[in-house]
């Protein structure tokens, strides 16, 4: 009952603090408001480069072209090969009689020009999908020294290029999120440290009264929780609505339709909850650091 009585009490006095020293309470809600808001963006931009490279390894495949001799014997042989590559997540067989029925059925033109052929000129063929994208070139020159290859081709030189230049994008994004987080706390924490030496007087008393370190810590523990909350209240609110405004306007797609947008939910629900986490956890270190660095209690 007496833990309880403690908790109650740090509760309200935590609100009565916030409530009390209601400017310094705003400047602290106003600096991690604007912090939070850059960290939620630079969040939703990491995690939809991400979501971006994904898609585009997903799409990157290896087209491999077998000789014009090639037996079915040998393409059964090929099979067992491909089965047996480590890096081979999935592979599609295409004889030289489909890909004529698909391009004689995709277009008039090359329809008539099929026709006036006597031999079909066409190869078969195989599209590759990886396990591991970076191996992507390394598996595409294996593929290129077995027998009855005549070609095994992946976009070269523009696969990696683009991969790498989101790879570096989500990179920099991790480490701005980290960067304003970090600003975030020393924001909040000094905030609040002006909001203790304020107070530097009603803690002497309680200590000259008996409370202990507990009794004075928790209010301000609470305050910051509190401050912390109320602070990352209109981050969330901006992410969902901008995002959703965003997502509708550009309809999932950015410049692109290669370029696809994550839906809003749940994805914007989650960021929303990492945003309130980090307000209160953030605020309650800020509280601590404060309590226990400058004032010595």
């Amino acid at each position: 009952m007496k833990a309880i009585r403690i908790l109650t009490r740090g509760i309200r006095d935590a609100f009565k603090s916030v409530i009390r020293n209601f400017s310094l309470s705003t400047a602290a809600i106003t600096c991690s408001s604007i912090t939070l808001i850059l960290v939620s963006v630079a969040m939703i931009i990491s995690y939809n480069v991400r979501n971006i490279t994904t898609d585009l390894e997903r799409e990157l495949t290896i087209v491999v072209y077998l000789k014009e001799e090639t037996t079915e014997a040998q393409i059964e042989s090929l099979n067992q090969i491909l089965d047996n590559m480590e890096n081979v997540e999935m592979y599609k067989y295409k004889s030289k009689e489909e890909w004529k029925l698909e391009i004689k059925n995709s277009s008039d033109t090359f329809s008539t020009a099929l026709e006036y052929l006597d031999a079909n000129p066409l190869l078969n063929s195989y599209t590759i999908t990886v396990k591991e994208v970076k191996d992507l070139k390394v598996t595409s020159e294996e593929i290129k020294k077995l027998e009855f290859i005549e070609s095994a081709d992946y976009g070269e030189g523009i696969a990696e290029n683009v991969i790498s230049v989101f790879s570096v994008v989500e990179k920099v994004t991790i480490i701005i999120v980290g960067a304003l987080i970090l600003v975030t706390a020393f924001l909040i924490g000094n905030t609040i440290k002006l909001t203790i030496f304020s107070r530097k007087s009603e803690i002497e008393i309680m200590r000259l009264v008996g409370a202990n370190n507990i009794t004075i810590r928790l209010p301000f523990l609470f305050e910051g929780f509190i401050l912390g909350i109320i602070g990352s209240i209109i981050p969330i609110l901006v992410s969902i609505y901008g995002y959703v405004l965003v997502y509708d306007h550009f309809d999932g797609h950015l410049f692109t339709q290669i370029i696809t947008l994550v839906e809003p939910f749940n994805f914007i629900i989650y960021i929303a909850l990492i945003l309130l986490g980090i307000g209160a956890i953030i605020g309650m270190l800020g509280s601590y650091r404060a309590v226990r660095k400058y004032l010595k209690i």
